[in-house]
């Protein structure tokens, strides 16, 4: 018997690990037909979750801290990536080599969370947009003629000029972005200078609603053992899941070998084998969460976190039957 599971991502970048687990067979092993491939916006997702129209949903990083604290049953299992990576793209005549440059710059983003992120990966290194160290514009707001991205022909707004165009016209001074942005606009002539993670809650995080999981606890744990293996998958078999990269993830555009190389060796040494959030990428999803909604105030920031599952994955001695010797961290 499979199961047909509902897992639709927030957002694109997801598709770099879930079309790699899709084409490990990692699904199949543990009876699951996932629907991976399509977006949920993140009022829909809060929506869909709690009434049962969703099994998971592969985000909704931020918003669910205020959701709790008027009740949802927002629940989160497992994490991918405890630090976003990004990349610092400027125009090579720009004179900036650095964040420090970024002073008194117009710095470009797009959507909710990755403002978020901007926003406070600037302020941890003294540029502040609340003192206006720098203007923070948000492409959604900035683009004024844009096509709508909340209108169903284009939900992600992925045929509105990519951040990094915009910093080749000038209308941005620098974006940062992950892979593979900063890959797309190096090809395209941009100068790309790599800066330091931060730890944050990121990439694809395994949610659902508690309801959901306390009635079905074995088809939760099916679902984060095929998310482990193909983590495995990916962090092992680097030329197959390279291959798998180069072919199914164009959302963005379509990568050469050497860009979808570049873009695994910024994902792969992130992802978690045991799906364990780190305590200071909660920390800071939760300083944003503050920022976002002030009912976030009235919740601990573990509550949300049920990570018996993956204890009990991790327990049984799972894991380490899947890496034998190999060390599990990064």
């Amino acid at each position: 018997m499979v199961d047909h599971v509902a897992f639709p991502y927030r957002s694109s970048f997801h598709l770099s690990l879930l079309h790699v687990i899709a084409e490990s067979g990692a699904w199949e092993k543990y009876g699951l037909d996932v629907e991976y491939d399509r977006y949920i916006s993140s009022s829909e997702a809060h929506r869909a979750v709690p009434a049962g129209d969703v099994e998971f949903v592969g985000g909704n990083h931020v918003s669910t801290y205020g959701h709790r604290a008027r009740g949802d049953s927002w629940v989160y299992l497992g994490q991918t990536v405890n630090y976003v990576d990004h990349q610092l793209v400027v125009r090579p005549d720009s004179g900036i080599t650095g964040i420090a440059g970024l002073r008194g710059k117009k710095v470009g983003t797009r959507g909710s969370h990755p403002e978020l992120n901007n926003w406070l990966y600037l302020k941890q290194r003294g540029l502040d947009v609340d003192r206006d160290d720098l203007e923070l514009l948000n492409q959604l707001q900035y683009t004024k003629n844009a096509m709508d991205p909340t209108r169903k022909g284009d939900p992600e707004g992925l045929s509105m000029p990519s951040l990094w165009e915009l910093v080749r016209r000038g209308e941005f001074d620098a974006v940062l972005l992950p892979p593979p942005g900063g890959q797309l606009a190096a090809a395209a002539g941009l100068k790309i200078i790599d800066i330091e993670p931060m730890p944050m809650i990121w990439h694809t995080t395994i949610s659902s609603s508690l309801g959901f999981v306390e009635k079905h606890p074995d088809l939760v744990q099916r679902m984060l053992k095929a998310i482990m293996e193909g983590i495995h998958f990916f962090k092992t078999r680097p030329e197959e899941t390279i291959d798998i990269i180069e072919r199914r993830y164009t959302k963005e555009g379509k990568l050469t070998r050497e860009q979808a190389a570049e873009t695994y060796r910024i994902i792969g040494p992130p992802l978690e084998p045991k799906l364990v959030p780190s305590m200071a990428a909660i920390a800071n999803v939760y300083q944003e969460a503050l920022r976002q909604d002030k009912d976030a105030q009235k919740v601990n920031p573990l509550e949300l976190w049920d990570m018996h599952h993956i204890r009990q994955i991790d327990d049984s001695g799972f894991i380490a039957q899947l890496y034998g010797n190999i060390p599990t961290g990064h």
